[in-house]
């Protein structure tokens, strides 16, 4: 008979000082953005008493323009928590409501064109969700990659854009399509109504991921798919659903611009993904997948928003408010790597 030996248990990894120290900051860094925050609405404040906290500015120029940023950051830290990415999510931002405002007012009889003007946000939301259903199919199905396939949907996505507005921008929304006047300029309770939805969607994301089993899935399918899978996770329902939902959030997102702008350009969207990955970084959400919070994204995104308020004020070009976004990324990467210890690829 034969002697069948098991191979010694591997022995426990000690926990060091510097282990916890390490855990200790990981956990704080979802509040380690109020005190800049803090810091700015002081700074602001103090720079221009009679303008920064006043309601006219902070809720209706600077909190209700952040709204269109703050559902794109949504998506997108959905997206890195499961362990992907999405650069196609500012071409949703100009696509769908472009798609849905010109079977509304074009001029042509296209599929039956035009619709009644009701059919805007239905049809905005669909075509946001067909894009992250394409998305899905290439990455899931087919194995491709993330990075690659929502590039290449992006540069599609925007030809497609620039083919449906032309030259010219889709203005004078507000008289034409009643929903858009209404997603501007409602108010409940004294606040814009765009405010409100990213207050809900958010707090319905952080409830969802901090305390049911599919917030659980993202977490375990992002930091170890293999895992998950033998856990009996469906790994790939839980990746292509993420990219569906980020394709919703983010043509809601665009319904929200092109409602506070009154118009749908063919640049509309175009450099929003860079402002969204700032303020995913800088929030916590990790690029590796499965770590970081909803909470943590919006204080990066309302960070990032008292930086170009308080720089706008200051009367600072706008090219070097991008420089700063740059900074502010490094320096959030520099910091995720001293809280978690793990080397970055």
């Amino acid at each position: 008979m034969t002697q069948t030996t098991s191979e010694p248990e591997a022995p426990a990894r000690p926990v060091t000082g510097r282990s916890v120290s390490r855990l200790r900051l990981a956990r704080l860094r979802d509040l380690a953005l109020i005190p800049p925050i803090v810091a700015l609405l002081v700074y602001g404040y103090v720079t221009k008493p009679d303008v920064f906290l006043t309601k006219s500015y902070f809720v209706d120029s600077v909190l209700k323009n952040l709204a269109p940023l703050a559902l794109v950051v949504l998506a997108e830290a959905l997206v890195l928590i499961v362990g992907k990415f999405d650069l196609s999510l500012e071409s949703v931002v100009g696509i769908a409501p472009a798609v849905a405002v010109f079977l509304v007012i074009g001029k042509t009889s296209a599929l039956g064109a035009p619709w009644p003007t009701w059919t805007v946000l239905p049809v905005a939301l669909v075509f946001g969700a067909l894009v992250g259903v394409f998305n899905g199919l290439l990455i899931v199905r087919f194995k491709l990659s993330a990075f690659i396939v929502t590039l290449a949907m992006l540069i599609t996505l925007r030809g497609l854009q620039l083919t449906i507005v032309g030259g010219a921008t889709m203005s004078n929304l507000a008289k034409q399509v009643p929903l858009l006047d209404y997603l501007a300029n409602v108010r409940v309770l004294t606040l814009p109504l765009a405010i409100w939805i990213v207050a809900v969607l958010f707090a319905a994301g952080i409830l969802a991921l901090g305390y049911t089993r599919i917030g659980r899935s993202l977490y375990a399918v992002g930091g170890n798919p293999a895992a998950a899978r033998a856990a009996g996770i469906r790994v790939d329902r839980v990746v292509w659903s993420t990219f569906v939902v980020a394709g919703v959030l983010a043509a809601l997102a665009g319904l929200m611009l092109s409602a506070q702008l009154g118009s749908v350009s063919a640049s509309q969207g175009e450099g929003m993904i860079f402002q969204v990955f700032a303020a995913a970084v800088i929030g916590g959400i990790s690029l590796d997948g499965g770590k970081g919070s909803l909470f943590g994204a919006l204080c990066g995104v309302l960070l990032l928003g008292l930086i170009q308020a308080v720089l706008t004020l200051a009367q600072v070009p706008g090219e070097q408010i991008q420089m700063v976004y740059g900074l502010v990324i490094l320096v959030a990467l520099v910091l995720a790597r001293l809280t978690s210890g793990k080397a970055q690829d």
